[in-house]
């Protein structure tokens, strides 16, 4: 499976079990390296993620303003706070 991010190359045959030991965990440190660098998380947002982002929080503003200032709601609102009062 050549080109894998895991594939290290071919490991030699012959080798004392010492050798063997020392180079199984330069191979681990090295697959791990190579897996960290190729799986890195990016956590946050960039700052092209930060425009979007607000963009789309100010266009959610500006509707939620046109809604809220709309002459039905504002009647609703007010028929609400009216109720409130006279009950109290």
């Amino acid at each position: 499976m050549a080109g894998q991010p895991w594939d290290l190359g071919p490991f030699p045959a012959r080798l004392s079990a010492r050798a063997a030991t020392g180079g199984a965990e330069e191979r681990k440190r090295a697959m791990l390296q190579k897996l960290r660098k190729t799986y890195r998380r990016d956590d946050g947002m960039t700052t092209a993620e930060y425009a979007v982002g607000l963009i789309a929080a100010v266009a959610f503003a500006g509707i939620l303003y046109k809604v809220v200032t709309s002459s039905t709601v504002v009647a609703a609102l007010t028929a609400i706070v009216k109720r409130a009062l006279a009950q109290g």
